[in-house]
């Protein structure tokens, strides 16, 4: 469903507010409020301020929800990392490691795109169900199809989700019956690029997505940078996944460059608007690089664990100043909820924590920082957080209403329960069944 606002009314809720700052992880704002028109949140103050706030409106003007005990409201996930081409097959297909599991199961699923009606199907599905899960941001790649890529736009635009999406390019190391040239591929994605932007849709946003450097050649790669450069547009890949994967791309794929981090920068690639996903073994060098050119991360703990490709550090990201976000990485990643991919950042972080060479030392993030990860962090990653990401005045009203007080809610609630722990509760047990309203740019476009 998408429900229009009335572009007349001031919308409020009252209640408490949970949302991530730049100098707090997770800030708890009880008996306050926030308004928003047009989709731009105007105000957010506490409830003893508000009927002073709504002076200035005449009594149809206002449209005032007042949130159950039970309830709390926080700004939508952010997923920055997501095949949505691969959904089809989320939850199987999890025997392989990463080389040998694009080889069997991912190619041969994302060729049969080539059918509308099939893409048609299955990118209604994923976008449901992500949508479902609270992600009010996706980062998609689709696959070589501009067409059936273009079918998921229409699809995402259908269903209101603020997305970035990809037509992947692959002209180097992949499949006779997967892969293009590079003159077919330069121009299918400026084809993909103008349609997109002739949407005029403020919350789609074509990205340029070269697969990975052990799929692209170097001149695919530079001619999609120039691309990227020309129209201003954001950049989306792979890197540094798993060992056997970097030893193909830099050994024998591309040789002669420092490190995966430096083929990729020698292409033009690593932007201020690049998001690269996973970096599990990137050295400190080459996260240098990243915060220079202003490049984010994109951590996607399931499918890392899932494919046996390794552990992300993201406190040490997080400690060289390199911006980062969380990713579902479905179908490497084998559930499409943003709630899943912060407790897998959890446990993953908890485990290198037992291992590491003192323990005692190293912090291990926590539900807080997590929290911050799928939100906040995230607009970051992308480069939105002049948009979305939290609540501030003038930004978008993204936002999903969560209430622990649902019929067969997954998790109990009791007297010697605090906000805190209730709120804890949520990212820890909750799941769609407790999102009872989700909101894009101040439109209601899912509701239990």
């Amino acid at each position: 469903m998408t429900t229009e606002t009335d572009d007349n009314q001031v919308h409020v809720y009252v209640g408490t507010l949970v949302h991530s700052t730049e100098t707090e992880n997770m800030q708890i704002l009880e008996d306050s409020f926030v308004a928003y028109k047009q989709g731009k949140i105007q105000q957010i103050g506490h409830k003893n301020d508000l009927e002073n706030f709504l002076t200035q409106y005449n009594e149809n003007e206002k449209d005032v929800t007042y949130m159950k005990s039970s309830q709390f409201l926080m700004p939508g996930l952010i997923d920055t990392h997501i095949h949505a081409s691969q959904y089809c097959y989320t939850g199987t297909a999890l025997d392989l490691e990463l080389l040998d599991w694009l080889e069997k199961y991912t190619f041969p699923v994302e060729s049969s795109f080539k059918d509308l009606a099939f893409a048609e199907d299955a990118y209604t599905k994923a976008v449901q169900r992500v949508l479902k899960n609270g992600t009010t941001t996706a980062c998609y790649f689709a696959t070589i199809h501009t067409d059936a890529t273009l079918k998921l736009c229409d699809i995402i635009e259908k269903f209101g989700q603020r997305a970035y999406v990809g037509k992947v390019n692959m002209d180097y190391n992949s499949p006779e019956y997967y892969i293009e040239d590079v003159s077919t591929s330069i121009a299918e994605t400026q084809r993909f690029v103008e349609s997109v932007l002739a949407k005029k849709n403020p919350l789609i946003t074509p990205v340029i997505t070269p697969r990975y450097a052990g799929s692209c050649s170097m001149d695919l790669m530079k001619k999609l940078a120039h691309l990227a450069a020309q129209q201003d547009l954001p950049i989306q890949s792979h890197i540094s996944e798993s060992k056997n994967e970097i030893e193909m791309v830099c050994n024998e794929l591309h040789p002669g460059y420092e490190n995966y981090t430096d083929i990729y920068d020698k292409a033009g690639i690593l932007t201020n608007k690049t998001v690269m996903a996973h970096g599990v073994y990137l050295s400190d060098k080459e996260l240098e690089v990243f915060k220079a050119r202003g490049s984010a991360l994109s951590h996607c703990p399931n499918s890392n664990l899932s494919l046996r490709s390794g552990i992300l550090d993201v406190r040490n990201v997080l400690n060289n100043g390199v911006k980062v976000g969380l990713g579902t990485d479905v179908s490497g990643g084998y559930h499409p909820s943003m709630l899943d991919a912060i407790r897998h950042a959890i446990q993953a972080s908890k485990v290198l924590k037992i291992f590491h060479t003192n323990p005692d030392i190293y912090k291990a993030i926590d539900y807080k920082d997590a929290f911050k990860l799928a939100t906040l962090s995230g607009a970051q990653a992308l480069g939105l957080e002049k948009e979305i990401g939290n609540f501030e005045v003038g930004k978008c009203f993204d936002a999903i209403l969560i209430d622990s007080d649902v019929v067969n809610s997954p998790y109990d609630v009791f007297s010697r329960d605090t906000l805190a722990d209730r709120i804890q509760k949520f990212i820890f047990l909750g799941d769609d069944r407790n999102i009872v309203d989700i909101f894009v740019n101040g439109i209601l476009v899912t509701s239990s």
